[in-house]
This record gives structure tokens, C-alpha cells and sequence, in this order.
């Protein structure tokens, strides 16, 4: 058994690091307990919207209250899990099922959301970022005035699979002078290698796909 820490500039140390295992415990639990719920609600469609495709139904989770509320309480335990702690002032969302969970996670934390919309569908002045995409190229635009410079950021979205509109949502908010954490994803196609392009920490709630049977 190991002796407890021992800090004479902190004589409360071991008590802290105590109080905060303990916390930890149970948020562990319910993390993994959340995990599990929201893995089965999800449905698999082949072949969808192209041959060779298997496409992830995330909407189930939406149209259950109960699943909605747990998608939310493991985001959240999530983000304190993988940040220590730290909470971001400002949730990114990307186009478009990044609009469906930003905005209820800010609310969580007590932060802004912030929308990352295709080029010409935001008012006023925006920032503008080109990506490539399979086929050409595309833009992403965020509001010039939306992330404060020194704000902590943190860009939310269903799947990372190429990784190419994230990367340019962290480029705007670099634009802006934003602080980017991470990026927060429920499930990721690992084979694409997305978060290889990516300038921060990448973390999926639910890690990879997993086929159905």
C-alpha cells in the first residue's frame, strides 16, 4: 500500500487528491454506464447514401427524452473527464449535426455556442475558411465577432471521418484568436485517419464504429 502524499506546503494535500479520486470514481461509472445506453440506440442503415457505406442513425437518441438527456450527461462528463476539469467558455457546432448537441452542452457549462455554417448562410461580417472535400473544395464561415480572443473552445460534431471540416472550424477559431481545447465527436471512422489533420486533442464519446448484426 502506498504512503499517502506528503506536501508540508500543503498539509491537505492527500486529503485532496482523496476528494478527488473519489469524485472521479463515480463519474467513471456513470460515464461508462451512459456509453453503453446510447451504443444501443444507435441504428445502422448499409448502403446509405452510397454503395459501400454503412451510415450511423444518430436520431433515435433525439427522439427519447431519457437517451436525449443521457447524450447530454455523458457529453458533459465527458468534457470534465478529458479537460480535467477545465470548462470551455464558447461550444463549436458544425454544420449540421453539430446543431443538434452544441447548443444544449453550452447551456451545460455555461458557455456560448457558436454555429460553423457553409459559406452565404450567416449575416454580417465572417471569417471564411476553404477545405477540401472528396470532390473540390467547400467553405466554412463563422461570425467575425463570435469567439472572443483568450476564449477556451471546444468544436462538437456527430462523426469525424475525413476530418476536413473540423480542421477548418479549428482554423477560424484560430483566425479569431481562440483558445482550441479539443474536439468533442460521438463516433469516428477511424480508417479515414480524420484526426490526423487535426491541430488538438481529439476525443469520440463512444470511440469507433461497430458493426450491428
Amino acid at each position: 500500500m502506498s504512503e499517502p502524499i506528503s506536501d508540508p506546503q500543503n498539509p491537505n494535500a492527500a486529503a485532496q487528491v482523496a476528494g478527488q479520486s473519489a469524485a472521479a470514481s463515480p463519474r467513471t461509472a456513470e460515464l461508462a454506464n451512459l456509453k453503453v445506453k446510447l451504443r444501443g440506440a444507435l441504428r445502422q442503415f448499409p448502403d446509405f447514401p452510397s454503395p459501400g457505406i454503412l451510415f450511423e442513425d444518430i436520431l433515435p437518441i433525439f427522439a427519447n427524452p431519457t437517451l436525449h438527456e443521457s447524450l447530454l450527461r455523458g457529453l458533459e462528463l465527458y468534457v470534465l473527464e478529458k479537460f480535467n476539469g477545465q470548462k470551455p467558455d464558447v461550444i463549436v457546432g458544425l454544420e449540421a449535426r453539430g446543431f443538434l448537441m452544441g447548443p444544449s452542452l453550452a447551456l451545460r457549462f455555461g458557455a456560448s455556442f457558436v454555429p460553423v455554417r457553409k459559406r452565404g448562410k450567416l449575416p454580417g461580417p465572417c471569417e471564411t475558411q476553404a477545405y477540401e472535400k472528396e470532390y473540390g473544395q467547400d467553405f466554412f464561415q463563422m461570425q467575425s465577432d463570435s469567439i472572443k480572443p483568450g476564449q477556451k473552445v471546444v468544436v462538437v460534431d456527430d462523426i469525424i471521418a475525413t476530418g476536413g471540416s473540423a480542421w477548418a472550424a479549428g482554423e477560424l477559431i484560430n483566425k479569431m484568436g481562440g483558445e482550441l481545447m479539443g474536439f468533442l465527436f460521438l463516433l469516428e471512422l477511424e480508417f479515414l485517419r480524420g484526426r490526423d489533420k487535426l491541430p488538438a486533442p481529439v476525443f469520440t464519446l463512444l470511440s469507433g464504429q461497430e458493426e450491428k448484426h
